[in-house]
């Protein structure tokens, strides 16, 4: 009988887990949009070049190309193919990573830093990158509570139109 009371506490927890995760990614959306988008210095490109796309079709961080390229939110995006390009066209919220590709961890922990597009990580449908695998493991370790605190400190900062980090 104890073995069952400590099954459903750790069901209930998840659920509570789930639950902060949801609320969070279903106001990502905007918040990707509102605030400045990480570019590479050089280039002026977001996320360093990588296909925002491919994080979700390929499972990996595929740099993209010119020659299929797309301006959104101010910034150019670049695309390892046409077809990438046209889905990221229809619904770039989806794809775009959260926090403007700033690092998740750093966010929730109130640090502004550019994100690796190399060091990534889906949750719930969504893209986040992180300045290092050990951001990345901390992470791993809550991530509802660093969504949670990562989306309070990114409502914040200002919007793109008065600050942006490159």
């Amino acid at each position: 009988m104890r073995q069952i009371g400590k099954q459903i506490l750790t069901l209930t927890k998840s659920y509570a887990t789930f639950c902060v995760l949801a609320l969070v990614l279903l106001a990502a959306p905007a918040l990707a949009r509102e605030k400045a988008i990480v570019t590479n210095v050089l280039t002026g490109v977001a996320i360093s070049g990588y296909d925002p796309v491919a994080y979700f079709t390929e499972d990996a961080a595929i740099q993209g190309s010119p020659l299929y390229e797309l301006q959104w939110s101010g910034v150019t995006w670049y695309f390892s193919s046409a077809a990438n390009r046209d889905v990221f066209a229809r619904a770039p919220e989806v794809y775009a990573p959260l926090f403007g590709g700033h690092c998740a961890m750093s966010m929730a922990r109130g640090h502004l830093s550019q994100g690796n597009p190399q060091i990534f990580r889906i949750v719930g449908g969504r893209l986040m990158l992180f300045y290092s695998i050990g951001n990345r493991a901390a992470f791993d370790l809550s991530p509802a509570n660093a969504l949670v605190q990562a989306a309070a400190n990114w409502d914040e900062l200002p919007d793109s139109r008065s600050a942006h980090l490159q």
